[in-house]
């Protein structure tokens, strides 16, 4: 299967294109955000790398008609997940925060959770291909990314907000000026995950803080996330409150550590450390 069936895109105009994976049919399937610059364009989160994500976004004029005169694709990840970071290895620049660097950089299929099945996959990407051999590859960083790090595209920016929980290092993009928030797995429409190896719910109750905070002095008004549809302030203050009121009662407590267990030896049993 070719790039360009693998994938389809939708442009939300202002130089922002909406990626997805079109024959991985699962909850797992991440948004892969492109945003241009006047001199940087970045990709946010690069799917499950199956087919070459810089070939479609070539191939389909997503760059524009000049991309040569700007500095190589930046990718990054908004945190080293498989649904997020598998497709890395295919570009000369890759951001990730600095928590996560070694996981990638050693292909560490525990900490990137890799966990995907045959019938995720509505069609295969290549004859003979199973999801059981399907792994993170490694890739080394060429972007190490801290809280407060601006990334100058030229005429926008994006602020790195370290926002540890689902991850410890997971981030959100933040352009200010036009009030986005590429928010990774940090929040999206859905039911938070807070079980999974180096999740930390503490961390997650004060990034979802912040979150409430962003939202209270007026910084965000759309929020473009790592799954799902795309929402408003008002549903990021909602998703945000209803995960620190639940978050550290006692049946939360519980589930929380039933699901860190189960998945921590399920992983473990399927992705020992070794690099890919």
């Amino acid at each position: 299967m070719s790039a360009a069936d693998w994938y389809a895109h939708k442009s939300l105009g202002d130089g922002l294109f909406w990626i997805q994976e079109r024959f991985y049919q699962s909850d797992n399937r991440a948004n892969i955000w492109l945003l241009r610059g006047s001199h940087q364009d970045v990709v946010i989160d690069t799917g499950l790398g199956l087919r070459s994500l810089p070939d479609y976004i070539d191939g389909k004029g997503l760059l524009g008609k000049d991309p040569q005169r700007k500095n190589p694709l930046l990718a990054i990840a908004t945190h080293a997940h498989f649904d997020h970071s598998g497709g890395l290895h295919q570009f000369q620049q890759v951001g990730v925060h600095s928590a996560e660097v070694d996981a990638l950089a050693n292909g560490d299929n525990f900490e990137t959770v890799t966990w995907l099945s045959d019938r995720e996959i509505a069609e295969a990407p290549s004859p003979g291909w199973r999801a059981r051999h399907y792994k993170v590859k490694a890739v080394q960083p060429t972007h190490i990314l801290q809280e407060g790090d601006v990334i100058n595209l030229g005429d926008r920016q994006l602020t790195v907000l370290h926002m540890p929980g689902h991850s410890r290092g997971s981030i959100c993009l933040h352009d200010h000026d036009n009030k986005l928030l590429f928010s990774g797995d940090v929040v999206y429409d859905g039911s938070m995950i807070d079980w999974l190896p180096y999740s930390h719910v503490s961390d997650y109750i004060s990034s979802c803080e912040r979150l409430v905070g962003l939202v209270d002095s007026e910084q965000v008004d759309q929020v473009l996330p790592g799954h799902y549809n795309t929402f408003g302030a008002k549903r990021l203050h909602r998703i945000a409150s209803s995960y620190i009121s639940r978050a550290g009662t006692c049946p939360a407590k519980f589930s929380t550590f039933a699901w860190s267990t189960l998945a921590g030896v399920a992983l473990r049993a399927c992705n020992p450390r070794s690099a890919c």
